[in-house]
């Protein structure tokens, strides 16, 4: 189990100074009373510090400045118990971030994972799709500090940032959609009039709905001076999508009308405010993706007409076939027969001037 300690984002981003730099600083240590005795040189020169050392150095060629990482920290929970072994764990650990720190920039999404260690770990980061490139990194690199200072040997651990997130667990959890400890975050006064609540409600709606069919499970919209923002980790795929964002919908429901509301779970999260925090052109037109849900939904009840309709349409051919068989078979009195095919024909021809208005209802 993770404890969670959840950070009210401020109204400004003062925090910005906060961003790690230095990527050999998001490796994690052990606790002072866990620390094996200093290494002479001698024998530290056998230790594999390469890899750190080509991290370090991309870092130190690499600009300092950065447009935007969002590195506000709004959730940390590290597990109750520590990993054992201790050592082995960390080692394990630090491997993780490095790689996922060496493949975040590319698409802004990773997993990594050490599952033959001696103490296994698995590990993710996402950024947000309008945080990129160098940003993500520099908002990767805040999260994986905010971690180590506070996580130390926990076989568990989350740092939910705006632009980004890190979690790490000695078990496999990539499918994990939604879990306990899921919650809002509200911050700013009360937007006045009513038409403010409304409309981020119909945002946040739209959102929940259109992103489990989105693109990378991922889209921001705006309207009506509202702007929004939902994700889904990737690997939870659209199901579970769904059923994170429909829990993630009622919690930043209850922030409006607050100028800004967000909504953490772990696998999902969800954004809204009264001012623009995501580049103009990353939009997304969620018309689409509704559409494609209900016409799937369409599509399928025309479906099941049409095939309940040719099944009926069946059973009329050869109830008529039937009747003719029988006129050969045997002479039957007169007019029988004759009732009994027209009865049929009548059936046949009632149920084809029917069959179109049944699909134009279907339909609409």
């Amino acid at each position: 189990a993770i404890q969670h300690k959840s950070i009210h984002p401020p109204s400004h981003h003062p925090c910005r100074a906060a961003l790690v730099q230095n990527p050999a600083a998001t490796a994690i240590s052990p606790p002072p009373s866990l620390r094996q005795p200093a290494v002479p040189m001698h024998r530290m020169a056998c230790l594999p510090l390469l890899p750190a050392l080509v991290l370090a150095l991309a870092s130190a060629l690499a600009p300092s400045a950065v447009a935007d990482p969002q590195a506000i920290l709004l959730n940390l929970g590290c597990s109750q118990y520590n990993a054992t072994p201790t050592a082995a764990f960390l080692v394990a650990l630090n491997s993780t971030f490095a790689k996922l720190r060496a493949n975040l920039s590319a698409g802004g999404f990773a997993t990594a994972s050490e599952p033959r260690a001696a103490a296994p770990a698995f590990a993710l980061a996402q950024c947000r799709p309008y945080v990129t490139g160098r940003d993500c990194v520099a908002c990767f690199d805040a999260a994986a500090a905010r971690i180590r200072a506070s996580c130390g040997a926990a076989n568990g651990g989350r740092a939910i940032l705006d632009g980004c997130v890190i979690r790490y667990e000695s078990a496999a959890f990539f499918d994990q959609s939604t879990l306990p400890g899921n919650t809002q975050l509200c911050n700013g006064s009360a937007v006045a009039g009513g038409g403010f609540d409304g409309a981020v409600r119909a945002l946040i709606g739209d959102l929940a709905a259109a992103v489990p069919r989105a693109p990378r499970l991922a889209a921001a919209a705006a309207g009506a001076g509202v702007y929004a923002m939902a994700q889904c980790v990737e690997t939870v795929g659209a199901g579970g999508c769904a059923q994170c964002l429909q829990v993630a919908s009622r919690n930043i429901g209850g922030c409006s009308p607050n100028s800004d509301g967000r909504a953490v779970d772990a696998g999902c999260f969800m954004k809204y405010s009264d001012k623009r925090f995501f580049p103009a052109n990353a939009t997304v037109d969620l018309a689409a993706y509704l559409r494609s849900g209900k016409s799937r939904g369409k599509g399928a009840i025309i479906g099941g007409i049409l095939g309940g309709v040719a099944f009926l349409l069946l059973l009329g051919l050869l109830a008529l076939l039937w009747i003719r068989r029988s006129r050969k078979l045997q002479k039957p009195r007169r007019g029988k027969c004759c009732f009994c095919e027209v009865k049929a024909l009548w059936f046949l021809s009632s149920f084809q001037s029917n069959l179109s208005n049944m699909v134009k209802v279907a339909v609409i």
